[in-house]
């Protein structure tokens, strides 16, 4: 325990004995170790806490070193600085070591806070000043940032007087105006009143000059002793108060819905979540969360956060310069190794031209045209055919022309010409009206000097019907073909030598590529005629695939 602190070394016996009491001081039976104060000590008490050090040794038991110092009231006893108080009466010749402007023994000439003098009070032996009472204040922590202290409280019984006066005066002023109005003057205002009432046809609603210069007049009347404000500040701080919005805590009075907090003012969630937002008057204050630079700020937080996970010392809140300054080295780093593997990939590799941004219309497939299609697809409406540009300048009239080649067009000889003039020679000059009244006169002329043509008679339908029978009998006649006799029908007579030149023509043609166009060989077959003969049409059925023939591909074995 404590007392061993000033015995040296122990014996084993002495030893033995004091664990001995120690052990019966902690279970009771042996009285506890006083210090020199007479204070018992608790034996639970640990020894590295009941032991003094070496420094704090007093020689016997004791727990004064775990104990607070007992601390004197400096403050009070000390008091405050007297200010504007002299230590005795002023000198009546100057001293040895004083101010040389002002004669006090107190402070140097240097520090001295009087007027300066034209002639000091050393050179004078006038005007000594009484030396100053200066104090030392050894002021403890608190004593020195105390804004109250050394105020006198009886400083503030005389503020308060003051004000009890300027109420009183206030109160005086009013009894004053109130006894001074006479009945007179009440009936005067309410005539005026009246009068003004039954000028308006509505009896409802009063004159909004007459509400004006009332709220004027009792504003006027507001103005007493000590207030400094006058009839528009009034009137204005009245219709702000008036017009101010609805608090926002007022909004939802249900109180499950958004959560106010008194001391911060805020309301982040939306007190009208059954409104929309583009609708609500004030839906949250969630919505600064993702405006302005707060995006940006929990950014830098994250990045302060990650980097101080790889080991950096980064602390957005003890030194927030050097967080930024480091969380834009970052992004410059980062841009500048993607471009760099970029550009080393695409030397490597190419492809380029395919990482090129697709046009916006394409990539959504949506416009703000308005296109009609037809059935067909055709554009009925919204996207006109663009104007093909001319080959020629446009806006551009040469050879005295009014307007440009191609403006006219004529239908007698087919050709584009000038508008002005009628001409269809590119490179001709302009002869205006003149031109175009030679043109008509010409086209006259050339119509009546053509013979004049009989019309041809009218036919009736049994006339043309009769011509077109007996022109079919010519055509049959001339080709040696009865028209009524159809290709491959009656008793045949065939050339055998056409016979078996067409039998071979259709085994080539069978033989041929599926890809030659069949119309073309047959017009070779033909003659160029376009038209089967009976030698064709015989060869082909010769060589035809009949396959409902049960005796086509009969073979006779035996013989």
């Amino acid at each position: 325990m404590a007392s061993s602190s000033a015995v040296g070394k122990l014996s084993r016996e002495d030893f033995r004995r004091q664990k001995d009491l120690e052990a019966a001081r902690k279970a009771g039976t042996a009285p506890a170790e006083l210090d020199e104060k007479g204070r018992p000590i608790n034996p639970h008490i640990p020894q590295y806490i009941s032991k003094a050090p070496w420094y704090l040794d007093t020689g016997g038991p004791s727990l004064d070193h775990q104990r607070r110092p007992e601390e004197q009231d400096r403050d009070k006893e000390q008091g405050w600085y007297a200010r504007g108080q002299r230590a005795g009466p002023a000198a009546t010749k100057y001293r040895k070591g004083a101010c040389e402007n002002c004669g006090a023994m107190t402070h140097k000439t240097r520090d001295c806070l009087e007027r300066p003098r034209k002639k000091g009070a050393k050179w004078t032996g006038k005007g000594i000043a009484a030396d100053e009472i200066v104090q030392n204040l050894e002021l403890g922590y608190d004593a020195k940032r105390d804004r109250w202290n050394g105020y006198d409280p009886s400083e503030h019984k005389r503020v308060y007087d003051e004000y009890q006066a300027v109420e009183e005066a206030r109160r005086r002023l009013k009894e004053d105006e109130i006894d001074n109005q006479t009945a007179t003057d009440l009936s005067a205002v309410k005539k005026v009143a009246k009068v003004g009432k039954e000028g308006k046809e509505d009896a409802e609603f009063g004159s909004s000059d007459e509400e004006d210069e009332d709220e004027e007049k009792y504003a006027e009347g507001a103005d007493q002793v000590g207030q400094k404000l006058d009839t528009k500040t009034r009137i204005t701080v009245r219709n702000l108060r008036i017009r101010e919005d609805t608090a926002k805590y007022l909004l939802n009075l249900d109180p499950e819905s958004a959560y106010y907090d008194p001391k911060t003012r805020s309301m982040r969630d939306n007190p009208l979540a059954h409104v929309a937002p583009e609708d609500a008057v004030f839906a949250g204050e969630n919505f600064m969360r993702l405006s302005g630079e707060a995006p940006d700020v929990q950014k830098l937080q994250l990045f302060a956060w990650q980097a101080e996970q790889r080991g950096n010392d980064v602390d957005l809140q003890a030194n927030p310069t050097q967080g930024e300054l480091m969380h834009r080295q970052y992004k410059e780093k980062k841009e500048l190794l993607k471009d760099t593997t970029k550009t080393s990939l695409l030397s490597k590799y190419g492809g380029e031209q395919y990482l090129e941004k697709v046009p916006k219309e394409l990539l959504t497939g949506q416009t703000e045209e308005y296109v009609e299609y037809s059935a067909n697809g055709q554009v009925i409406k919204g996207r006109e055919k663009a104007k093909v540009r001319s080959k020629y300048r446009e806006d551009e009239y040469v050879n005295n022309h009014t307007s440009v080649w191609g403006s006219w067009y004529d239908i007698a000889t087919s050709s584009w010409g000038f508008a002005c003039c009628h001409s269809t020679i590119h490179a001709s000059y302009c002869a205006g009206s003149a031109a175009i009244e030679a043109a008509s006169a010409a086209s006259v002329q050339e119509l009546l000097a053509r013979p004049r043509e009989e019309p041809e008679p009218v036919k009736t339908l049994a006339e043309e019907h009769a011509e077109r029978l007996a022109k079919d009998g010519e055509d049959a006649g001339r080709s040696g073909k009865d028209p009524k006799k159809r290709l491959g029908e009656g008793d045949l007579k065939l050339d055998q030598d056409k016979l078996q030149k067409a039998i071979l023509d259709e085994k080539k043609r069978k033989k041929r590529d599926a890809e030659e166009d069949e119309w073309e060989s047959k017009k070779r077959r033909t003659g160029d005629t376009g038209e089967v003969s009976e030698e064709q049409l015989e060869a082909y059925r010769m060589n035809r695939l009949q396959r409902e023939d049960p005796m086509a591909n009969y073979r006779d074995e035996e013989a």
